[in-house]
């Protein structure tokens, strides 16, 4: 979907007597229309004149080293993607960047570097920053995991218990050592993990208790 500011370059051709009578109007000469990438979008010379150093303040200073055709409105042709230049002209509106969810900081980024918007190319790099600086922050949490030892009778009720935020992560059987009447009861090895905010990222830290410690020691050799 077009930006706001955007109008079809289709279906906007005047009569003769219109068209000259527009251009021989002053207001005519503060109006720009652009074709981006066959979107039309219309706006006023000193919205695309705010920055003296981008490529629109030279494309309307009709630079003579930019290669600007028209098409048959008079809309100067921008080979560029529409859907990110609507960010990049409601900045040079009113100086604030506001990006819809579904795009890209980074396409824009490319986009005003193309422009050579030079406050809006930091503004956005900042916020690239910020987004990666927050990412990580989320990303980095500690691994704490815990070796538990239970016997086959007492493994589905430990699993459904376990609460605080401890997760199951592994199952080993390491065999019926354990004799208790006339039955053998088989024993397990039961990892479980759980994460701790703010710590370096892909930290892990094994916590087993004694008990599985023997357990571990034993069917090491096994």
């Amino acid at each position: 979907m077009a930006d706001k500011g955007a109008n079809s370059c289709d279906g906007e051709a005047s009569t003769d007597e219109n068209a000259d009578s527009a251009s021989k109007s002053p207001l005519n000469k503060q109006w720009v229309k652009l074709n981006v990438g066959g979107t039309c979008f219309l706006t006023t010379r000193t919205t695309l004149c705010r920055d003296p150093k981008s490529f629109l303040y030279r494309l309307c200073q009709e630079d003579p080293e930019l290669s600007s055709d028209k098409d048959e409105t008079g809309a100067y042709l921008i080979d560029r993607d529409p859907t990110y230049f609507g960010p990049i002209l409601n900045y040079l509106r009113h100086g604030k960047l506001v990006i819809n969810k579904d795009l890209a900081e980074e396409g824009v980024l490319e986009e005003a570097e193309f422009y050579n918007i030079t406050e809006l190319i930091k503004m956005v790099k900042r916020l690239i920053q910020e987004r990666n600086q927050h990412h990580r922050a989320r990303d980095a949490k500690k691994h704490v995991y815990r070796v538990l030892q239970c016997h086959e009778d007492e493994l589905t009720q430990m699993v459904s218990t376990m609460s605080d935020g401890w997760r199951f992560e592994q199952l080993i059987n390491i065999g019926s050592s354990y004799n208790y009447g006339n039955d053998d009861h088989a024993e397990f090895l039961c990892v479980v993990s759980r994460e701790y905010p703010g710590a370096t990222p892909n930290a892990t830290e094994f916590e087993p208790t004694d008990r599985a410690q023997l357990i571990q020691q034993k069917a090491a050799r096994m």
